[in-house]
């Protein structure tokens, strides 16, 4: 060959080469993902304090209240062999700090705790007495679950230990490896009103000093004068919420008073927040308040409770122009329940509420999923179904929540007032040790913890229908470039899966468990895969390249223009 001619070929050798680098930078340049909020990468155990473990009794104020003793008191007319309480049974932060590790075993890296802020010290005594099932009944109940607050500057008693205050709590839970979730409210107080003689706290409200700031009086919201009596200001002048005080959002001092108290807590190491009962204050108020709290805290994550099924209904907290925040995702929750409870059905049920594209959310990627919590029935479902639940809410889009004793289906298909909010304790923390739910409960969320597709990635269906689903998971963005195929199989049989498009031609990784991350099985994959999943489990198979498949480039590329709403 001559010389003229090995240069040419050279030439167009290097330009080859080049424009092959040029077109695998472009590849992975593009990005593809489902969101990229930090707190996507979390996944939340929830603790509804005074229920969990009992760490320390010398807080447990056990003759507090008189003769409305606020510690242990029996729900009326339990049927035998069924308890329920509606007094303090003794959880604090040293019974959640003792078991951090129990948690962060299960692969959670963030917990969402109850209110801490200072509840009345006696039962209250006006209001439709609880009953056994009772629903929107207050009487006899305490405080115990930290929602009626009178000083949101302060700590409730039943909860800090000797040198364990929020502060040194959030401190040492970090070094757990978990992040506080503070769970906030805006909307309202304590009861106020209806008790036959006015009890001490109740109706009022007290600043950082400690002074009073606010007083229902017992007097019914119409009954408040709150042009001519200070002490009516912070109120609304009608009943929303059984008695409970209704605080007035659109008044600057009460609006300066809650954005104060929560900063506070930031301070004091709050990683995100909970927002109880958004709808039943004004988007105006969820705007500033927001804004302020991420003005000093940049990026600040929180996420809201609209107990709404409609999608359309909770969405606008969303969206960037009003509240700004994420919401628990309670039409995704509907779904859930049919399809991992009683009632079995197939996994398309879970199609529509995901909102994959041209939904009204500002992302529902960054949304809170979940199948129960303390405001509900507790999930119905057998031991395969809630390990059936868990395989599908750490695989596909959102951010996971999980109430307290799920792990072990504690309480299972019980309500308020019939056992929903019992107290777990270290029985059933040991108990747990070795139970199949929670053996798989921490297989498949630590499997999410390693896998930045299954935090933020896009999600493709492949298949949603009766006892099997599959899809792909996909995240390409800065240097990370992820795909991730889920195969779920909630049937009592082995399934058989044949997959022949959009899947990349490579070497998969299959990673069943977050260990075998280490060491995995590959399995050659040619734009087909066939292969069998057993009963109530999964498969997940991962390949760390960019996308190079043409068909699959296009879907995610539908995908990210549609997640935007475009």
């Amino acid at each position: 060959m001559s010389i003229a001619k090995r240069t040419i070929l050279a030439a167009w050798l290097a330009s080859a080469l080049s424009i092959a680098a040029a077109a695998d930078q472009q590849v992975q340049a593009e990005s593809f993902y489902g969101t990229l909020e930090p707190f996507a990468s979390d996944a939340v155990y929830f603790v509804l304090t005074d229920r969990f473990v009992n760490g320390d009794p010398t807080n447990d104020q056990r003759e507090q209240g008189g003769a409305n003793r606020t510690f242990d008191r029996p729900t009326p007319n339990a049927p035998p062999g069924q308890t329920d309480n509606i007094g303090y049974l003794g959880g604090d932060f040293r019974g959640i700090l003792d078991h951090a590790d129990y948690i962060r075993d299960m692969g959670f890296s963030a917990v969402w705790i109850t209110p801490i802020v200072d509840n009345p010290d006696e039962a209250f005594t006006g209001g439709d007495p609880v009953t056994w099932k009772g629903f929107m009944q207050d009487g006899g109940k305490t405080g115990y679950h930290g929602y009626w607050g009178v000083n949101f500057w302060q700590v409730d008693e039943h909860l800090p230990s000797a040198g364990l205050g929020f502060a040194e709590f959030t401190k040492q839970m970090r070094r757990k490896g978990l992040k506080t979730v503070l769970d906030i409210v805006a909307n309202h107080g304590s009861p106020s009103f209806t008790m036959p003689t006015d009890q001490p706290k109740y109706g009022e409200i007290y600043d950082r000093e400690g002074k009073l700031v606010a007083d229902h009086q017992n007097l019914t919201p119409e009954q408040l004068q709150p042009k001519t009596n200070p002490l009516h200001a912070f109120f609304h002048t009608k009943n929303e919420l059984v008695q409970l005080s209704d605080l007035d959002e659109d008044n600057p001092a009460v609006r300066e008073y809650l954005t104060g108290a929560y900063l506070q807590w930031i301070e004091q190491g709050a990683d995100a927040f909970r927002i109880d009962t958004i709808r039943h204050v004004s988007m105006p108020f969820w705007a500033e308040f927001s804004r302020r709290v991420r003005a000093q805290h940049p990026g600040f994550f929180m996420f809201g409770e609209a107990y709404d099924y409609e999608a359309k209904h909770i969405a606008p907290y969303t969206q960037a122009d009003k509240a700004a925040v994420s919401v628990l995702d309670f039409p995704l929750k509907q779904g859930l329940d049919l399809a991992f409870g009683k009632t079995q059905a197939g996994y398309e049920v879970l199609d529509k509420p995901l909102f994959l594209g041209n939904g009204p959310y500002q992302n529902a990627y960054d949304l809170m999923t979940f199948y129960d919590n303390h405001d509900m029935a507790r999930l119905n479902a057998t031991d395969a179904g809630f390990i059936d639940a868990h395989n599908w809410l750490f695989t596909a889009r959102g951010i996971p929540v999980v109430y307290y004793g799920s792990e072990i289906g504690f309480m299972r298909g019980t309500a308020e007032h019939e056992g929903n909010r019992n107290y777990f304790g270290t029985d059933n923390v040991q108990r747990a040790q070795a139970h199949p739910i929670r053996a798989q409960l921490a297989r498949v969320a630590k499997l999410r913890g390693a896998l930045p597709a299954l935090q933020r990635g896009l999600q493709v269906n492949l298949q949603l229908k009766g006892n099997q689903a599959a899809f792909l998971r996909v995240f390409q963005h800065g240097q990370t470039a992820q795909q991730v195929l889920v195969l779920l199989n909630k049937g009592d049989g082995a399934a058989s899966f044949a997959l022949k498009r959009l899947l990349q031609s490579g070497s998969w990784r299959e990673v069943t468990t977050a260990a075998a991350l280490k060491a995995p099985a590959l399995v050659e994959i040619d734009g087909r895969l066939d292969t069998t999943v057993p009963a109530h489990d999964l498969k997940v198979y991962v390949l760390d390249a960019p996308v190079t498949l043409p068909a699959l480039r296009s879907a995610l590329r539908s995908a990210m223009r549609r997640k935007s709403g475009e």
